[in-house]
């Protein structure tokens, strides 16, 4: 009778094509709340460039389906093998792929390598408590403990890395959205934030009271996409006042310039002011109601990549 390491292992192939980290943490989750098997792939190292960034996840069930990238997807059905290998003996294991792998037919595009820990799931409650967190717009992390083998749920977020024998992973709520704007423009910049997966609120008119000040968080970006103060202000009230990353305004240097005084009449310092990217977006005179969406939502983006 053959052992379980020496069966057959499934041919890998990709259940979900996603890199957002709570759906890979929930199909984990989901695997092992099904009786499966599962791993948490997590990238470690970089020796050079790589396709993704320290913390990187893949999934992977011990019948073969896997999600996540932790490359370029290149070497995903790789290390979802190796994986399977894991789960069967039961025990974690570091895999390096590109320079100074063992897998010399495997050469990253970038020239250098990447470390992979790959983690025999045991229980849940971590990858609850980060799902949990994030559902609640909160940040948190786990820290993976290379010693004893096991995951820790951490209650805030922190630089990804590697401290005192443990790797911490950060985790970040979906970045929301408040659409404040005038049709066209207000339907299409709706309709590409859906596709990126941001958590959006949109209104046409007026609509402060569609927006609760708590809502306006630290992973929270606030557009405004009509060039009328009157309607704005309210909203532009909450949004100086808010601990949003990005707030940004249509409008010329004029306009602009009656933006700040209103808010300074107000009583906002112009430290609060200058929060305001005016005009909004990542490349100037974008006139068409396409260009403006993509500009803007560029815009956010990296501003989001730098915030912390």
């Amino acid at each position: 009778m053959l052992s379980k390491l020496d069966e057959e292992l499934p041919v890998p192939h990709h259940a979900v094509l996603t890199d957002d980290p709570d759906k890979i943490l929930d199909f984990a989750r989901s695997g092992l709340r099904s009786g499966l098997g599962c791993a948490l792939v997590t990238l470690v190292e970089i020796q050079g460039g790589a396709a993704r960034s320290l913390g990187a996840h893949m999934a992977v069930r011990e019948d073969g389906l896997f999600c996540g990238f932790v490359s370029g997807g290149c070497v995903e059905a790789v290390v979802a093998a190796e994986a399977i290998q894991a789960i069967r003996a039961g025990c974690d294991r570091t895999l390096v792929l590109g320079k100074g792998s063992r897998f010399f037919d495997i050469v990253l595009p970038c020239g250098g390598s990447i470390s992979l820990v790959i983690h025999v799931l045991r229980r849940s409650e971590p990858l609850d408590a980060v799902l949990a967190a994030l559902a609640s717009r909160q940040r948190a992390g786990l820290r993976y403990d290379a010693r004893a083998q096991s995951l820790e749920f951490l209650r805030a977020a922190a630089e990804p890395g590697w401290e005192q024998g443990g790797f911490i992973t950060s985790y970040r709520p979906a970045t929301r959205i408040v659409l404040c704007g005038r049709s066209i423009e207000l339907k299409m910049t709706i309709s590409l934030a859906e596709a990126v997966g941001y958590d959006i609120i949109a209104f046409g008119g007026a609509g402060a009271e569609a927006v609760r000040p708590e809502q306006l968080d630290e992973d929270s970006a606030v557009a405004f996409l009509h060039h009328d103060l009157d309607k704005e202000m309210a909203l532009l009230e909450i949004a100086a006042a808010s601990r949003a990353f990005y707030i940004g305004a249509l409008g010329s240097e004029r306009t602009h310039r009656r933006r700040c005084d209103e808010l300074r009449r107000r009583g906002f310092s112009d430290a609060s002011i200058a929060r305001i990217k005016a005009p909004i977006g990542l490349f100037p005179k974008a006139r068409d109601a396409g260009s403006l969406a993509l500009s803007v939502l560029a815009d956010i983006a990296a501003r989001r990549a730098a915030a912390r």
